[in-house]
């Protein structure tokens, strides 16, 4: 199930990637946060090194939208694309 449901949220992922920018928004937070989820359940079941090349795989791909949340959380001033 796990394997069925990494591939999902990879093809889920490249086809957010692929709609127009203001319409990624909604779809990009949901992957956000199924992502470490599904990093959990993979270090649950797989093993702990799996996990952590997903966990370096999910930074690669969100640095943008964790860096704009990481600055918000520490006040700094924020630019939102257009």
């Amino acid at each position: 199930m796990l394997l069925w449901l990494s591939i999902g949220w990879v093809f889920a992922s490249a086809l957010v990637a692929m709609l127009p920018m203001r319409r990624q928004y909604l779809p990009g937070v949901i992957l956000l946060l199924a992502a470490p989820v599904l990093i959990v359940l993979l270090a649950k079941e797989v093993a702990l090194w799996a996990a952590f090349a997903a966990a370096l795989a999910f930074v690669s791909m969100f640095r943008n939208p964790l860096l704009y949340f990481w600055k918000r959380l520490s006040g700094q001033m924020v630019e939102r694309p257009q």
